[in-house]
Parts: C-alpha cells; sequence; structure tokens
C-alpha cells in the first residue's frame, strides 16, 4: 500500500495483480498495477482499464503465476511442430 498526501489530502494506492481474459480471446492474462483505494479497502479499477477484458480475479499485491490454463497445451504444440 502507497500513501500519498497531497494538499492535506490523503490518497491511498494498493499495488494489485489482475488476473484477466481479453474480450476476443480465450488467453489467460495478467497485470500487476497500483490503483486507488476507497475508503472501505477496495481498490479502484478505472474504465479505461476494464474495457476490451473480462477480470477474473484482483489479488493483493504482486502475485507471481507459475502456470496457467492453456500453458502446457502451448508448449505441448510448440514441442510438436519441433519434432515434424
Amino acid at each position: 500500500m502507497i500513501i500519498i498526501v497531497v494538499d492535506n489530502m490523503t490518497l491511498v494506492k494498493r499495488k494489485v495483480t489482475i488476473i484477466y481474459y481479453q474480450d476476443d480471446g480465450l488467453e489467460l492474462h495478467h497485470k500487476v498495477k497500483s490503483f486507488d483505494q476507497n475508503a472501505d479497502g477496495r481498490v479502484i479499477i478505472p474504465q479505461a482499464f476494464k474495457d476490451g477484458k473480462s477480470i477474473i480475479a484482483v489479488c493483493d499485491g504482486e502475485v507471481q503465476i507459475l502456470n496457467k490454463v492453456g500453458d502446457r497445451i502451448l508448449s505441448v504444440n510448440y514441442v510438436m511442430s519441433q519434432k515434424i
């Protein structure tokens, strides 16, 4: 969490990892960003970031994704194409 004081206003930013699909595909994506946090502790994700995405999860902090749905399928296809 980052606390910024500007002109006697306290702005709280929170670093999160957002897991999402693009609206035009099935590949799972993730981004680490810092967004404003409201008084209830919820992160305020701007509409500009949400556009074109289906958000699956918002995780606190920077999450290291080790494996996602589809990663093994992509790597198997790559290995198989290299053998041919």
